[in-house]
């Protein structure tokens, strides 16, 4: 039993990260993560790992927090990677989990940002 209830929250989480792709052609991956590097569902890219993308995401929050709090910053709300080639976003779904996003560099980051905002709401039930 446990296991069906399990299956059917990752679904629905996976349904976000699907409705939140839709809106963003520009997203190359999404992924909700636990603050402790443990992947609760993913839609990436062939070539990344689920243990990556976690691990590599939980230690950006946890150096984003820390960042924001000894320079005074206020509480974090969002982790933004510019590389040559992409993006990497993170925002808070609470105090749980964390969204993560993988977008190439035509992302319009503002819009992208707004719909991470609105999933990361609508997840917060979830996780």
């Amino acid at each position: 039993m446990v296991q069906l209830m399990s299956a059917s929250r990752e679904e629905l989480i996976e349904r976000h990260l699907i409705d939140l792709e839709s809106l963003t052609p520009e997203l190359e991956g999404t992924a909700v993560i636990s603050v402790e590097g443990l992947m609760i569902a993913s839609r990436l890219p062939n070539g990344l790992t689920d243990d990556l993308v976690a691990s590599m995401s939980a230690a950006m929050l946890a150096l984003g927090e820390r960042i924001a709090h000894d320079l005074q910053r206020g509480e974090l709300s969002q982790v933004f990677i510019r590389g040559e080639v992409g993006y990497v976003l993170l925002i808070a779904v609470n105090e749980n989990a964390v969204l993560t996003a993988l977008a190439s560099e035509e992302a319009k980051l503002g819009l992208l940002f707004l719909d991470m905002k609105r999933a990361a709401s609508e997840l917060r039930q979830l996780v």
